[in-house]
């Protein structure tokens, strides 16, 4: 294909320029990084990619759906190099590719050629799936691990139960339950008392709440009443009246550090799942 050997060529000039220093870089990628980031979400997706650094060296595919229905791809790759601390370099691979017509209907023609051979392969997926798109479905099939934050649908609960459609296809991480744990944990440990638990009352995202108080109960087996109020985070949360307490308070994690703990997970969330079908219900 036209566009992938012009995306080598471009990634191996890049990397000749890197390497025309006298620092040691090491070219090793862990995964391939496929992030679908339409226009609006683009600024937001490149910003926690910067927050990644060195964590995971990758080779990133930013494909950037835009108006137009004549098929058409531009593409753009650069080198980024990150310092290691022992002197290092690593460099990851940006590939951005703004697909148009039948190019963004159909993005695993261009995909899977760009793919890492024999490394995982990961979807950040921003914003609300439609979820009945060809889009949607082929990257599912050429990807390993679908990332989302359903914290970003308008459409929830109801998107849990097409979210719970894919499990079977592909591992799924959403970034709402990655940002309830400390809280999961603080729940759980209030073990035997909380099996009587009637009502949680949070504050915080309504994602977050959603899979925190269902995460509840499908491990009781039973229902349990939600109460929320609004704040951009879990601020603090209450059983039938009660604060709970976290065992330490830092700062809440970064949206790359989020991201990174889900690209150090392969398999699948048996507990995730059963909460994400809960709130669907």
């Amino acid at each position: 294909m036209g566009v992938v050997a012009e995306v080598e060529r471009k990634l191996a000039r890049a990397r000749c320029r890197q390497e025309a220093d006298a620092e040691p870089d090491l070219r090793t990628s862990t995964m391939t990084h496929v992030v679908w980031a339409p226009e609006a979400w683009l600024p937001t997706a490149r910003r926690v990619l910067a927050g990644l650094a060195e964590r995971h060296p990758a080779r990133t595919i930013l494909l950037v759906p835009v108006r137009g229905r004549r098929a058409g791809i531009e593409a753009r790759a650069t080198v980024e190099d990150f310092e290691t601390g022992d002197g290092r370099e690593v460099l990851s691979e940006v590939i951005e590719l703004r697909l148009s017509g039948d190019a963004a209907r159909h993005p695993a023609s261009v995909v899977l050629p760009l793919l890492i051979s024999d490394l995982p392969a990961f979807c950040r997926w921003r914003g609300q799936p439609n979820w009945e798109s060809e889009a949607l479905a082929e990257l599912v099939d050429v990807c390993d691990r679908l990332v989302v934050d359903s914290s970003e649908w308008p459409g929830i609960p109801a998107g849990y139960g097409n979210l719970a459609a894919l499990f079977e296809r592909i591992a799924v991480s959403d970034l709402a339950w990655r940002r309830s744990l400390p809280w999961r944990v603080a729940l759980a440990g209030l073990w035997p008392g909380i099996r009587k638990a009637e009502r949680l009352t949070v504050e915080g995202p309504r994602a977050d709440a959603l899979l925190l108080v269902s995460w509840l109960r499908s491990r009781l087996r039973r229902d349990v009443a939600l109460r929320r109020r609004a704040a951009d985070t879990i601020e603090s949360v209450r059983v039938d009246g009660r604060s709970v307490e976290l065992p330490a308070r830092s700062g809440p994690p970064t949206a790359s550090d989020l991201l990174s703990a889900e690209l150090d997970t392969l398999s699948r969330d048996p507990l995730f799942e059963a909460a994400a079908r809960a709130a669907a219900r």
